[in-house]
């Protein structure tokens, strides 16, 4: 019986392992190896593939192809302690590589996920092993495959662009409010608030994901590897255990960063953010 399941288990494995859209993420000039393990986490705008449906219902807008990056964080699994989520706020103003100055998560526009690598390679001297991205939909269906996310937000939030409408407190969200809610920008913070939203939200979709009431329900379970799965797209090398990991190494706890700003500024390509030059290598070396 046991050998009939390790069976099983191998057969769904490979085929979730198959489910998963694959993109070459790897920068033809990289940086020297760095400590520990680096994945590069993004969350695409991209509308592609929905539906009139979906898009009514989780207001995103049309379609705009490609589009650019709301979400940009690095996940720092060192090979003993605690790991690190590093969020880098999608307006910083960076160089990317043969482009010049420019918001970061331009790059991914003009380059896609291999010219995004390279920038926050060179900007931060960390070395990026592994990609993940996952676009607007298929956040939204993971949340809705495994029965939704609770999130307790410090304050209520009401913002018609995001179609997000929330109370302060402890709730349960489905996929269209958690959606709105890592893309929202309306409090006073803007998007600083929204990357620390960002990372509360990825540590929470995790430690669901994993959880015994979720891998232990073959109604959760088997909608989250049917549904969910082949919303990823992942780097070349990149496969389904690899993502196993990263959810498991999560779930001891995690550390969570932005990196240090020290203005924001106006420029030809509009309101960017400086980083701190100073504290953002003092980060960026205690993680290399």
């Amino acid at each position: 019986m046991f050998a009939v399941i390790l069976v099983l288990v191998g057969a769904v494995t490979l085929w979730a392992d198959s489910q998963l859209n694959r993109v070459d993420a790897t920068p033809e000039a990289r940086v020297s190896n760095t400590a520990g393990t680096n994945w590069l986490l993004v969350g695409s705008d991209s509308r592609q593939g929905l539906s009139e449906e979906d898009i009514n219902r989780l207001g995103t807008g049309g379609d705009i192809g490609v589009g650019r990056t709301d979400t940009i964080m690095v996940l720092h699994l060192p090979r003993s302690g605690e790991p690190t989520l590093l969020s880098i706020p999608r307006d910083s103003y960076v160089n990317i590589p043969g482009w010049g100055m420019d918001k970061i998560n331009a790059a991914f526009t003009v380059g896609g996920p291999e010219l995004l690598a390279q920038t926050v390679e060179e900007s931060t001297g960390l070395r990026v092993d592994h990609y993940a991205e996952i676009g607007m939909g298929g956040l939204a269906n993971m949340v809705d495959a495994i029965g939704g996310v609770e999130m307790c937000p410090s304050e209520p939030i009401q913002d018609p662009l995001a179609n997000l409408d929330i109370q302060a407190g402890c709730q349960e969200f489905d996929g269209a409010t958690a959606l709105g809610y890592v893309r929202t920008r309306a409090t006073a913070m803007g998007d600083l608030d929204r990357v620390v939203r960002q990372r509360e939200f990825f540590s929470a979709l995790l430690s669901t994901a994993t959880s015994p009431g979720t891998l232990l329900n073959p109604f959760r379970v088997i909608p989250m590897i049917g549904d969910a799965v082949g919303t990823f797209t992942v780097g070349e090398g990149d496969h389904v255990w690899h993502l196993g990991r990263l959810a498991l190494a999560m779930r001891g706890g995690t550390q969570t960063e932005t990196v240090p700003i020290a203005t924001f500024a106006d420029y030809d390509v509009g309101n960017v953010v400086i980083w701190d030059d100073y504290a953002a290598e003092e980060l960026f070396s205690s993680l290399r």
